[in-house]
């Protein structure tokens, strides 16, 4: 998506798992959305994809999906 930028990595602030999802989501629930305090001094909210982290675990930015950013664990 034009004009986003790579946020960069960072570490799990918080994380939940969203199980009864808005309807422009409901096939991809079960999904992890995750607070991530960002080595660049910000916190950004995203999914995160191909498994499950914890607080505190290490994740890097993977890509932006209609707007919405995903990361991945380190």
């Amino acid at each position: 998506m034009s004009g986003l930028r790579d946020p960069g990595d960072g570490a799990v602030y918080t994380e939940t798992v969203v199980w009864a999802p808005p309807q422009a989501y409901a096939a991809d629930a079960p999904y992890q959305l995750a607070i991530v305090d960002l080595d660049a001094g910000n916190r950004l909210t995203g999914r995160i994809i191909d498994s499950r982290v914890r607080i505190g675990d290490r994740v890097r930015f993977f890509e932006y999906r209609n707007g919405v950013a995903y990361f991945r664990k380190s």
